[in-house]
């Protein structure tokens, strides 16, 4: 990572997590409520059958009522699985016990799945701390998801889910960063 991005990268992490720290619990229930709809939404209208997705840690948007609405609809969802080479293997958790994974990231209990899994799923969901108006996002900065997309053959629609204020005009990027295809926020579902 050249200086100056990782810098600025790391300064903006910072900002966003300060952010999210303070919100208010109306806050985050009014976005957990607007989040589901649009997700529900953008499943509904891909007709997916099989989604990967993750578990959302305490400061990220709250997409776990989403994930009970597709698993009570009958979608397949692919959990990630942090490994220490950089590499995620997946899992279909029951959606009831979790663990705590590596960086102390909830995680699914369930059978392992190569990281090839996620080649057959029809729409993936992923975090971001931001995401610019061209679709490229920035991460937490370990490189798993933009690892993941950039190996796949064939891609699905990726869609990152952050808070409002989270889709900036542009954020800073490096070669192996990797765009995605929209946004799930409260207010709005965008496609880039």
């Amino acid at each position: 990572m050249s200086g100056d991005v990782g810098h600025h990268k790391r300064a903006l992490r910072a900002e966003i997590r300060e952010h999210r720290r303070i919100m208010t619990a109306t806050e985050r229930e009014r976005s957990t409520t607007e989040l589901s709809r649009h997700l529900i939404e953008l499943a509904t209208s891909l007709d997916v059958k099989t989604l990967a997705a993750y578990l959302p840690s305490n400061d990220e948007p709250n997409i776990r009522p989403f994930l009970n609405w597709a698993s009570e609809h009958g979608v397949r969802i692919l959990f990630p699985i942090s490994r220490d080479d950089g590499l995620l293997d997946w899992t279909v958790g029951d959606g009831k016990t979790e663990t705590e994974g590596l960086f102390g990231m909830p995680e699914p209990v369930g059978e392992l799945l190569s990281p090839f899994a996620i080649n057959d799923v029809d729409l993936i969901i992923v975090p971001a701390a931001c995401v610019d108006r061209t679709g490229m996002r920035m991460g937490w900065g370990r490189g798993y998801f933009d690892r993941t997309l950039g190996s796949m053959e064939k891609c699905p629609p990726v869609y990152a889910v952050i808070f409002d204020r989270e889709l900036v005009d542009s954020v800073p990027s490096e070669v192996h960063d990797k765009r995605v295809d929209g946004v799930v926020t409260p207010s709005a579902l965008v496609t880039f």
